[in-house]
């Protein structure tokens, strides 16, 4: 039978003369709505604000056209291409009964001109044409998004600010120790200068001195620094916080805190990489090991015409946090532990083998563990040789 979580077609068979089928092209100043309406010989085009209860009276405007020209409207059906606007849209026509989805954006087929023609009108006709395709149960005509709810959207929130500041703080430090190698300061440890008092105290025991400009920037440098590393502090004490707790009041379903606590208990494994995965990956409802190495944007791309066999790399187009926490990971895997099947999988095939190729492996690893975190969350078992610890505590 199929799967319901399969979004690549509908299995809801169409009847389109019952059908309002309606798509979406949204921008931040207008929406232009274009429709299959039941009983009109035209395909009505209408451009609107931003306003979901303006759509919501022309979708209702277009039913009752079409019960006047005869015809019976069954089903609404809507749908508009995911992007900045995200999921609040759909989640307020299903609250309005209206059926909806968020189709994927790299999967709507373009033409391959050089230069086409891209106009709002014509984007409207290419979400309909693979909006319609893909009711009529046509597989991979286009891909469906999967609408998170506001708890499951609001459970990422921490690990991807805390990304965020991370990558700030890292920038703000190198910039702050470029200007100190223009003034012959690479000697201060920027851990040490917390402050602007310790900052003059050391350049007066050392002899040096900075321009007024510059150690005024270097003050405010130094300011946000500490404020970064403070809302950093926030966030790590409210994960503290939710593992310690029994049950997380702000968690998509309750047994969050205890897949957490059990991915933590992975030797190498720390509880930031455990949300991460948890929130991530561990909260959709993949169907099985090869969705979840594509989610992970861990797999391959290859290139074959005719006699021609090459792999272009990585496809990259899963999620780019996983795949950057999971290769990460795989190298932790490596030194935490070194007598598991896989680490001795790895070493195998890479005993001999040069640089390039050990990245290549190691890219490898990290599919085969995502892999098995899935299955371990999933169904408990444990690879042969992991080495698990006490449950994490705070």
């Amino acid at each position: 039978m199929p799967r319901c979580h399969d979004l690549s077609r509908s299995f809801v068979a169409l009847d389109q003369g019952s059908t309002l089928i309606a798509v979406i092209e949204m921008s931040r100043m207008s929406w232009l709505v274009g429709a299959l309406v039941p009983g009109l010989e035209r395909d009505p085009l209408k451009k609107l604000e931003p306003d979901a209860a303006g759509l919501l009276a022309l979708l209702h405007r277009w039913r009752d056209a079409a019960e006047q020209a005869g015809g019976q409207v069954r089903r609404i059906a809507v749908a508009y291409e995911a992007g900045r606007d995200g999921f609040w849209l759909a989640r307020w026509l299903k609250d309005q009964g209206i059926e909806c989805y968020v189709i994927h954006a790299s999967s709507i087929a373009v033409s391959r001109e050089h230069r086409r023609a891209k106009t709002d009108r014509l984007d409207a006709a290419l979400l309909k044409r693979a909006f319609l395709g893909w009711l009529r149960g046509e597989k991979d005509h286009c891909r469906m998004a999967a609408i998170p709810t506001v708890a499951e959207e609001d459970a990422r929130c921490p690990h991807r600010e805390r990304e965020v500041l991370v990558a700030e703080r890292t920038r703000l430090i190198n910039r702050l120790k470029s200007a100190l190698v223009r003034f012959d300061l690479s000697t201060l440890a920027l851990g040490r200068a917390t402050s602007p008092r310790r900052l003059e105290q050391w350049l007066s025991e050392h002899g040096h001195a900075l321009p007024p400009h510059e150690l005024a920037r270097f003050r405010r440098g130094i300011a946000r620094l500490r404020l970064i590393g403070t809302q950093i502090a926030e966030i790590e004490a409210d994960r503290l916080a939710r593992i310690g707790s029994q049950r997380d009041p702000m968690a998509v379903d309750g047994k969050a805190v205890e897949r957490v606590r059990a991915l933590a208990s992975w030797k190498g494994l720390g509880l930031p990489t455990a949300d991460l995965i948890d929130c991530e990956v561990l909260c959709r409802n993949l169907p099985d090991r090869r969705a979840v190495a594509r989610y992970g944007g861990l797999t391959g791309a290859p290139d074959e015409s005719g006699a021609k066999r090459r792999e272009k790399g990585l496809a990259k187009a899963g999620n780019a946090r996983v795949r950057h926490a999971m290769i990460q990971f795989a190298w932790r895997f490596l030194m935490f532990q070194k007598d598991s099947a896989l680490a001795k999988w790895y070493r195998l095939r890479t005993e001999h083998a040069g640089k390039t190729m050990r990245k290549v492996m190691i890219v490898a690893l990290a599919r085969k563990l995502l892999i098995a975190l899935w299955r371990f969350a999933t169904t408990g078992m444990v690879p042969q040789g992991v080495v698990l610890s006490a449950p994490a505590q705070p």
